[in-house]
């Protein structure tokens, strides 16, 4: 199984476009770890700001979409978009994965969260990383629309039995990766 992971688009049509167009339709799941359509009031707009068209394109996708809610996600975007958006987390099992996704800016997980679960997604800090403690990995895979890293790379992760990677958008060039063993 391929997942893709993405957070922080907040309303970048021309981010998403490039994350999925060139990586994303590749998968078979889609993990969007919140901030979905809109920038926030300490980000600038970014790029290609089109909420509305972007939430058109999310709700015309036939691949499945897992989105959770962030910070800057409100009641009313559920109001357009066609998939649920979870909260505070979600929850996915496969042959592989026990995976926990949350949008981070929360950081408190209940105590029992690093034993059950081997993969924790989270976005928020648009900081991409992949760090392993104590048996579990933490993925955080940035933001393709509003990056903070120096230098500003756009990136997004892709999941799969071997590897975790986190790949610039714009370049296609491996930012990180950790090798997983089955």
């Amino acid at each position: 199984m391929r997942i893709g992971v993405i957070s922080d688009t907040h309303g970048s049509i021309g981010a998403w476009q490039k994350a999925y167009e060139r990586f994303l339709h590749q998968t078979d799941l889609i993990i969007h770890c919140g901030d979905l359509l809109y920038h926030g009031p300490r980000n600038p707009l970014p790029d290609a700001y089109q909420p509305d068209e972007l939430c058109a394109i999310f709700n015309r996708l036939e691949q499945p979409i897992v989105f959770v809610r962030g910070n800057c996600d409100a009641e009313v975007d559920q109001m357009i978009l066609d998939h649920p958006i979870e909260a505070p987390s979600a929850h996915i099992i496969t042959a592989r994965w026990r995976i926990l996704v949350h949008h981070g800016h929360q950081n408190r997980l209940p105590a029992k969260t690093k034993h059950f679960y081997n993969l924790i997604i989270s976005g928020h800090t648009h900081l991409p990383e992949i760090k392993k403690e104590n048996g579990v990995i933490y993925l955080n895979p940035g933001s393709p629309s509003l990056p903070k890293n120096e230098p500003k790379t756009p990136t997004i992760a892709l999941i799969d039995e071997t590897a975790i990677v986190i790949r610039d958008i714009e370049t296609g060039k491996e930012v990180q990766r950790l090798e997983v063993w089955v």
